[in-house]
C-alpha cells in the first residue's frame, strides 16, 4: 500500500476547510493532518507537522498566503504548496507563485481535479489550473521580480539547443499538462517525460515549471 499524502489545509473560512476535509476522507491515499485559519498558523503547523502538501488560501487576515508560502517553502525538505484562489479577483496568485508555490487551483474546480492536483504536487510535479493558464502567464510575465531585469519576449535563441521532442514537451508544459499527462499524450513513459522536462530546465536555465510555461508562451509554442 502506498504511503498516504499528508495534507495541511489553510483557509480562513472553516466551511471551506470542512468541505475539503470531507472530500479527502473518501480518498484513502490522502490524510488531513492539520488545519489553519491564518498564514501565521500555517507556518507554525507546517514546521510542526511536516505535511507533504499545504493547500493554501491567499487572502487571509494578518499574514496572507503569499508570505506564508514564502516561509513554508524555505529550506530543504519543505512541503509543497498548492495555492487556492478565486483568481478573477485575486491578483495575489502571481506573488504566491514567485514565493515558491508549486501551482494553483481555483475554488470552483471539480472535486476530482482538486484531489488529483494534490497528488500531482505531492509527486514533485507542478500544476496550473486549466482555463486560466494564458491569463496567468500574461500577467506573470508582465510583472518582473523587483530588481531583476525582465527576460526579452519572443526570443527564439534559447530554443536553438532544444530537440524536436523537447520542443513538443515544452509545448505541453506550456498548456499546463503534468508529466504524467505529457507521457500519455506523447505515448512515452512517465520517467522519460520527467527526463525531458529536467533537460529543459537545464538547457533553458528555467527557475521552475512556471518559468518553463512563460518561455513556451514567449517562444510562440502555445497559441
Amino acid at each position: 500500500m502506498s504511503p498516504q499524502i499528508r495534507v495541511l489545509l489553510v483557509d480562513d473560512q472553516p466551511l471551506v476547510r470542512a468541505g475539503l476535509r470531507v472530500l479527502m476522507a473518501d480518498s484513502p491515499d490522502l490524510v488531513v493532518v492539520g488545519e489553519a485559519g491564518t498564514g501565521a498558523e500555517a507556518v507554525g503547523l507546517a514546521g510542526e507537522l511536516r505535511p507533504d502538501v499545504v493547500v493554501m488560501d491567499v487572502r487571509m487576515p494578518g499574514m496572507d498566503g503569499i508570505e506564508a508560502t514564502r516561509r513554508v517553502t524555505a529550506g530543504p525538505g519543505a512541503p509543497r504548496v498548492l495555492v487556492l484562489t478565486t483568481f478573477d479577483d485575486d491578483e495575489y496568485v502571481y506573488g504566491a507563485l514567485r514565493a515558491g508555490a508549486a501551482g494553483f487551483l481555483v475554488k470552483d474546480m471539480a472535486v476530482d481535479d482538486i484531489l488529483a492536483a494534490i497528488r500531482v504536487v505531492a509527486a514533485g510535479d507542478a500544476l496550473i489550473a486549466p482555463g486560466v493558464t494564458r491569463r496567468l502567464i500574461e500577467e506573470f510575465a508582465a510583472r518582473p521580480e523587483p530588481g531583476r531585469t525582465p527576460r526579452p519576449v519572443r526570443d527564439p535563441a534559447p530554443l536553438s539547443q532544444v530537440t524536436a521532442r523537447e520542443r513538443e514537451v515544452l509545448t505541453l508544459v506550456g498548456q499546463g499538462l503534468s508529466n504524467g499527462e505529457i507521457a500519455e499524450r506523447l505515448h512515452i513513459s512517465a520517467a522519460t517525460a520527467k527526463a525531458h522536462v529536467a533537460r529543459l530546465f537545464a538547457k533553458l536555465d528555467a527557475r521552475d515549471r512556471v518559468h518553463l510555461v512563460i518561455l513556451a508562451y514567449d517562444a510562440g509554442l502555445v497559441p
